[in-house]
């Protein structure tokens, strides 16, 4: 598809949400509005770029045709001289927006981070990336809310699963899906040693109900009494839930809430993300290298990036980006990293 025919697209698109917008049945229903308010912010900028490119195009052609009258025919090559370099500079904006715009990056995003190697050093790393993620999320005002939660005696973490909530989440968080390496003393050890653990990151874009759909009968639902924290009713009532997806064999567990209701709700995000991902994994089986390795949703076996203490840095191994912010990064600044990954990711695709 030429770049005409794609803003033209573009265009239509952005018009058929703003009239379902409109309806009074959609106005009524929020979880429509709610998806139909992403899909409108997603397209915001390429749709007003696109409404430009038309416009000077359609602007092009009108002194092409000038041309073929003598009395206006300078005037009309000077006029598409300069339309041609408008034309240009806005081709040049839009096609990077649509180069580096994934439709996911305006969801929410759905993250889980489990212990792997490395004992009891693993869960405390676990605990730091989960505070490096909510810590970010807290300085650019995004919403941290918290599914399910397995902790280890000495404040670690053996999983949680949480969800970010904000305009562009899952668009920052995708690269943080894979194995994360750390190597530092650990506080138990006596003698000294610089030991490497390991924790995975499974970063996915939260799915709506509308797009994928889940039967009833599909569905196996377990309930059992939580543990951990979470006070007395917590832990009295059966208000955990599992949730087991019979054609896929995937299982989602929810403990966090005292409401079995909202810890069934909770689970049911989570299943249809997994869902959503593993359909758009076989959407985007022809999907570019490069871009694959720098954004792994649910891969847990790919080392992205080691954490060195003694030395003080980070290396993100997908890009060979090395720096020494590794304190400010685990206090959430991320930005830096993410900057590199982005850019990392578009020059892949113009290439």
């Amino acid at each position: 598809m030429d770049i005409l025919s794609k803003a033209n697209s573009i265009v239509s698109d952005y018009d058929q949400i703003m009239q379902q917008m409109m309806d009074s049945e959609v106005m009524l229903n929020q979880e429509k509005m709610t998806s139909l308010s992403r899909q409108k912010s997603a397209l915001d900028e390429s749709y007003q770029l696109s409404k430009e490119f038309i416009r000077l195009n359609k602007q092009l052609t009108e002194l092409d045709e000038m041309k073929n009258d003598k009395e206006y025919e300078e005037l009309a090559k000077e006029e598409s001289i300069a339309i041609n370099d408008q034309i240009t500079s806005v081709e040049k904006k839009l096609k990077k927006i649509l180069i580096s715009d994934d439709p996911n990056d305006n969801k929410n995003a759905i993250i889980e981070i489990r212990a792997g190697t490395g004992g009891d050093e693993a869960g405390l790393f676990a605990s730091d990336l989960m505070r490096m993620y909510s810590r970010y999320a807290e300085d650019n005002n995004l919403k941290v809310n918290i599914m399910d939660i397995h902790e280890t005696g000495v404040g670690g973490l053996k999983s949680a699963t949480f969800s970010i909530e904000g305009p562009k989440a899952y668009g920052v968080y995708k690269y943080e899906g894979g194995v994360h390496r750390v190597q530092r003393i650990p506080k138990t050890e006596s003698g000294g040693r610089v030991h490497t653990s390991a924790a995975t990151v499974a970063v996915l874009p939260e799915a709506e109900t509308a797009e994928v759909e889940v039967n009833d009968a599909d569905i196996k639902i377990d309930t059992y009494r939580a543990s951990g924290a979470g006070g007395q009713h917590v832990n009295k009532t059966e208000s955990a839930i599992r949730l087991t997806h019979i054609p896929t064999g995937l299982v989602v567990t929810c403990q966090d809430e005292s409401s079995q209701h909202k810890n069934k709700a909770s689970a049911m995000k989570v299943l249809r993300s997994r869902l959503f991902a593993l359909e758009q994994e076989k959407l985007n089986k022809d999907r570019d290298e490069m871009r694959k390795s720098l954004v792994s949703t649910g891969d847990r076996s790919a080392k992205i990036r080691t954490y060195n203490f003694p030395q003080g840095r980070i290396t993100d191994h997908r890009i060979n980006y090395t720096t020494h912010k590794l304190q400010a990064t685990l206090e959430g600044d991320l930005n830096h990293l993410i900057e590199q990954l982005k850019l990392a990711e578009d020059s892949a695709q113009i290439e």
